[in-house]
C-alpha cells in the first residue's frame, strides 16, 4: 500500500509536468507550498525565464539575483528533481547512506538540487548544478551523507555540482540587483504604459545625459528631470533603475546603490542601448 502511495504522488506530480520543461515552460519539482521553510519564500518573475519563480529560503533568492544578473546564464531551473527515485536509492545503497524519506510516512522522497543552470561562455552550453546552503549546515553528518547523493547523481551524468554558500553570496551586491530587478520592463510601470517608443528613447537620452553630467544625487538628478519633462514624480527614478537593470550604464555594484547619493556611472553600454526596443 505505501509503495502504491508513494508512486500515486510521484506519478501525479510528473503527469502536472513538475521538473521538466525549460526556459517559460520549466516546472520545479517543489513549490512553496509543499515545504516548510526556515527561511523567508519567495516567488520572483524571472528576466530570463518570463516565469514565476519558487524559493525556500533567503540565500536562494540572493543566490538567484546572481545568476539573473550574469552574462552567462541562460536558464535557470530551481527545485530540480534526481530522478528517477529509484537511482538514487541505489546510489544511497551503495555508499552505505540512509535515502532521505518522507516523516510521515517514512517512504523515499524525490531528492533536488536547488539550481540547474545552463551556462554559455562563448565555448559551448553546458548545465551546471548548484546547490545552495548555509555553511554552518555543512557541518552536519546527515546533510553531507545527503550532498553525498546529490554528488554521485551528477557525476554520473557528467554535470558539474557544487555547494554555494553565503559566502559566495555577497549580499550588498543581491541587495543591489533586488532594487532594480523589476524595473527591466519599463512598461510594467504606469507613468511608461502610453508613452510611445519615440519618447521614450527621448527620455533614456535625456537622463543619460543628464546622469553623466551633473554632479548630484540621483534623486535630485531625477526630481528635476520629472519636473523638467512633466512626467509623474518617481518616473526619473523608475529609469535610472531600468538603465541599470538593462545594463546600459554600469555602477559599482559592490557597494550599497543609495539614490540620496551622487553614483558614479563607470560606463555606458552603447550596445546594449542600440539592442533595447522601446515599441
Amino acid at each position: 500500500m505505501s509503495k502504491r502511495t508513494r508512486t500515486s504522488k510521484i506519478e501525479k506530480w510528473i503527469k502536472e509536468g513538475r521538473g521538466s520543461g525549460i526556459g517559460s515552460d520549466y516546472k520545479p519539482w517543489l513549490n512553496i507550498q509543499d515545504v516548510s521553510s526556515l527561511g523567508r519564500s519567495t516567488r520572483l518573475k524571472g528576466i530570463k525565464t518570463n516565469r514565476q519563480h519558487e524559493f525556500l529560503s533567503d540565500l536562494e533568492r540572493n543566490y538567484f539575483y546572481l545568476t539573473e544578473y550574469s552574462n552567462y546564464i541562460i536558464d535557470i531551473r530551481e527545485q530540480f528533481p534526481l530522478l528517477p527515485l529509484e537511482e538514487t536509492i541505489v546510489i544511497a545503497d551503495e555508499l552505505g547512506i540512509k535515502h532521505p524519506v518522507d516523516p510521515k510516512t517514512n517512504e523515499p522522497i524525490v531528492m533536488t538540487t536547488d539550481f540547474l543552470l545552463t551556462v554559455d561562455k562563448g565555448e559551448g552550453i553546458v548545465e551546471v548544478a548548484r546547490t545552495v546552503k548555509v555553511k554552518d549546515e555543512l557541518y552536519k553528518k546527515r546533510v553531507l551523507e545527503k550532498f553525498d547523493i546529490e554528488k554521485v547523481y551528477w557525476e554520473r551524468r557528467n554535470i558539474d555540482w557544487g555547494i554555494v554558500t553565503e559566502f559566495q553570496i555577497p549580499k550588498i551586491f543581491a541587495r543591489n540587483i533586488s532594487y532594480i530587478h523589476d524595473y527591466h520592463d519599463l512598461y510594467l510601470h504606469d507613468a511608461f504604459q502610453n508613452i510611445n517608443h519615440q519618447q521614450i528613447e527621448e527620455l533614456v537620452f535625456l537622463l543619460l545625459q543628464r546622469l553623466l553630467e551633473k554632479d548630484e544625487s540621483i534623486r535630485e538628478i531625477a526630481n528635476h528631470f520629472d519636473k523638467d519633462t512633466h512626467m509623474p514624480l518617481g518616473s526619473g527614478i523608475t529609469l535610472f533603475y531600468h538603465l541599470l537593470a538593462r545594463k546600459i550604464i554600469q555602477i559599482d555594484m559592490s557597494i550599497p546603490l543609495d539614490i540620496e547619493q551622487c553614483v558614479q556611472i563607470q560606463s555606458v553600454n552603447e550596445d546594449k542601448l542600440k539592442q533595447v526596443k522601446y515599441g
